[in-house]
This record gives structure tokens, C-alpha cells and sequence, in this order.
């Protein structure tokens, strides 16, 4: 199992047991036993203990929540940003492609189509992670390419 289920499974687990808590019962009954004592001073610090208690569940409630967001977040782009990634991908594709002129060229071609506003957002609904589909297999042929042109540097433009 991968980080990302792994956390949204904790998340998950954790929004669960604040939900089963029964939160409205139980103040509610500390309510009906305080009020029965007449006891001034009791009733108040009952009615601090439940509001503190509210407020640590809504701030853990807002943490799951944002947590939430941050999972989400990693999968997700907006319109904008893709048209910007396609951009930025169709100039590093098109800077590889001069200097491996042996690659195929329609393989570039293919490879701009794919991140397209309505072809990444399709496949994000299916989940698909665009990071780890393109993110690292670019970032290693980058690295790859510069490697090549370090090397050949180093010898003298021999491989």
C-alpha cells in the first residue's frame, strides 16, 4: 500500500472516531446531570469542560478536513495549470527533442497531445496521478540527457 491510501486510511480511521463519539448525547446528558445538582459552581465548570471539548473536536474535525485537502491537492490541477504544464512540457520536449535528434519524433508529438486541459482532467476523474505518470519519467530522461551531455563533456565529446 502506497503513503497517499495509507494517510487517507488514518484520515479516514481518525474522522470516524470523531464521528462515533456520540458528541450531542453525551453533552447532553452531562447537561441533564448537571442542572439536577444545583450546584452554581459545578454547572459552570461542566459547561467550560463541554465547550472545550467542542472546540478541540471542531479544530480536529478542520485538521482531518484540511488534511483531506492536501491528499486531494496532489492529484488535482487546475485549468490553468495544465494549460501552463502543457506549455512548459511542449518547450522541454521540444528542447530534448534537438538535442536527440535519433528519438522519434512522433513520440513527442504524442507525448504534447496527452497533457491537454480535457485529457488530464478526464484522467484525473479516473485517478490518475499526473506527477508520477509524467513528472518522474521526464524528470529522468532529463536527468538522463544532461548526464549524456556531462559525460561526453568529460571525454572529450567521446561516449
Amino acid at each position: 500500500m502506497d503513503y497517499a491510501n495509507e494517510k487517507l486510511i488514518e484520515l479516514g480511521v481518525n474522522l470516524t472516531g470523531l464521528v462515533v463519539k456520540e458528541t450531542a448525547s453525551t453533552i447532553q446528558k452531562k447537561i441533564t446531570a448537571t442542572k439536577s445538582r444545583r450546584d452554581d459552581k459545578k454547572t459552570i465548570e461542566t459547561y467550560d469542560e463541554i465547550v472545550n471539548e467542542l472546540i478541540e473536536e471542531r479544530a480536529e474535525a478542520i485538521r482531518i478536513a484540511q488534511s483531506y485537502k492536501h491528499e486531494l491537492e496532489k492529484y488535482e490541477i487546475s485549468d490553468k495549470d495544465i494549460e501552463h504544464l502543457n506549455k512548459t512540457i511542449s518547450t522541454v520536449l521540444d528542447i530534448l527533442k534537438e538535442m536527440s535528434p535519433d528519438m522519434d519524433i512522433e513520440f513527442f508529438e504524442k507525448f504534447k497531445e496527452l497533457i491537454s486541459v480535457d485529457t488530464l482532467k478526464s484522467m484525473q476523474l479516473l485517478g490518475f496521478n499526473y506527477k508520477q505518470a509524467i513528472g518522474e519519467p521526464l524528470t529522468k530522461l532529463c536527468a538522463d540527457k544532461i548526464s549524456n551531455v556531462e559525460s561526453k563533456s568529460k571525454n572529450g565529446g567521446k561516449k
